[in-house]
């Protein structure tokens, strides 16, 4: 049967209708399950409290220098990082949500025959998310969150670590650390893209006694991370994450200690995979990039990670 003229401006609106009304459990679902997969301790919208632990493991393939040169490690030298993080989140009001971290770290390094192994809690985290505006809810407006934390040193730095020689004993950078971010996201369909950026200060600290003693504080420090999550039936996820840390020289008794900056990149691929409405596992694999320029005054390692979750709605 021919369509009347009505017929053929109705359907296409119709048809748009249904696809603005059909994408929006898509945005749903992909703001909520993917952001988690980069983000273990964040409460997803529905959600009003979880409780998490996640255990990491990651070996040391050489580092950077003071130049930025990639060195790989030395035959017969050797480092193995692993910890145990237990994590919760609670949701205060609508919008706004506090995070608790405990971290427990173990090193295992080997150099010149010697193997030492040491370890403790490392440096407790308290961190807040405000979301002003939530990925998806509008197709033009993203989702807008403000980010602070504080780091309290409740590990042992590397002066303070009484284990051997080769430091294994450290655990913490023996100051108070305190962030400031923003975040920007946005859903589209099964997918969510995101672009965050922290600012880190640390306070200073005093390393000996007397007239040894040291006054030192760590430079500023600037994190940007990228991320893209995509989201497939039954809420399982996937997400790939950048993520780029520069910190700016340390200042030693007042002054600047040139050549002590960082850098460090860094990429990851997660998965989040629900396994009841209220428990969920996460798996994670990252490695930094072994190439010269890229980094600064730090290790490189490849490592991975597994969570378990669970939450309260």
């Amino acid at each position: 049967m021919p369509l009347t003229r009505a017929a053929h401006i109705a359907l296409p609106l119709a048809l748009a209708a249904w696809l603005v009304c059909r994408a929006t459990p898509a945005y749903a679902q992909a703001c909520c399950a993917g952001s988690g997969t980069v983000t273990p301790a964040r409460l997803a919208l529905h959600e009003r409290a979880l409780v998490g632990g996640v255990v990491k493991a990651a070996s040391v393939l050489g580092s950077w220098d003071q130049n930025g040169m990639y060195v790989p490690a030395r035959p017969g030298s050797s480092e193995l990082d692993l910890e145990q993080d237990l994590f919760g989140a609670l949701r205060i009001v609508q919008g706004v949500q506090v995070a608790l971290l405990v971290p427990f770290v173990e090193t295992h390094r080997k150099s010149q025959g010697k193997g030492e192994l040491g370890g403790g809690i490392g440096d407790v985290n308290a961190s807040g998310r405000w979301d002003i505006t939530n990925a998806g809810a509008s197709r033009y407006v993203p989702g807008i969150a403000l980010l602070a934390g504080l780091t309290v040193p409740t590990g042992k730095p590397a002066d303070a670590s009484d284990i051997g020689s080769l430091a294994t004993g450290a655990t913490g950078i023996g100051a108070f650390q305190i962030n400031g971010g923003l975040a920007v996201e946005q859903a589209f369909g099964p997918w969510l893209v995101g672009l965050s950026g922290l600012v880190a200060q640390r306070t200073a600290r005093t390393v000996g006694s007397g007239d040894a003693a040291i006054h030192e504080r760590l430079g500023p420090q600037w994190t940007a991370q990228a991320t893209a999550a995509y989201v497939f039936p039954h809420e399982i996820s996937a997400a790939l994450a950048a993520l780029y840390t520069v910190e700016e020289n340390a200042t030693i008794n007042g002054k600047d200690a040139p050549h002590t900056s960082h850098r460090l990149p860094s990429l990851s691929l997660g998965t989040a995979i629900p396994i009841t409405d209220t428990w969920r596992v996460q798996t994670s694999l990252s490695v930094q990039p072994q190439v010269d320029g890229l980094g600064q005054n730090q290790p490189a390692n490849a490592g991975t990670a597994i969570t378990v979750v669970h939450s309260w709605f």
